[in-house]
């Protein structure tokens, strides 16, 4: 029985759980509930909101372990950290890929005209 069934069942006995207990408790409640409201509207749970472990999220990026671990040292990637466990969401792992999107010459040339007119006309 995990810390969400023992908190939820109505027994009236009282019991005694740490916080990283209520959190895992929280944490499982809130996914059940958005799963079962997902099912309920006929939508399929999203995957994007899976959480993946370095592992996972190495194969994904294809990076290595240890230079997942360097970008999490250094802050550059998004990154969940519960006790010793690292998680990455599936999605803002994409939208990091994403935000490392180098601009087109035409992209970069309508950027640079529209800033010289607007700086240039003062």
């Amino acid at each position: 029985m995990n810390m969400y069934d023992l908190l939820n069942n109505n027994s009236g006995v009282n019991i005694t759980i740490n916080a990283g207990q209520l959190i895992e408790a929280i944490d499982h409640a809130v996914a059940k509930t958005r799963k079962d409201l997902a099912e309920q509207v006929g939508a399929p749970y999203p995957e994007s909101e899976q959480l993946l472990t370095i592992q996972q999220a190495g194969e994904i990026l294809n990076l290595s372990v240890p230079t997942l671990y360097g970008y999490v040292h250094r802050a550059e990637i998004p990154v969940c950290k519960r006790g010793k466990r690292l998680y990455f969401s599936k999605q803002e792992l994409l939208e990091w890929i994403k935000q490392g999107r180098k601009k087109t010459f035409a992209e970069t040339t309508v950027e640079a005209e529209y800033y010289l007119k607007n700086k240039g006309g003062k």
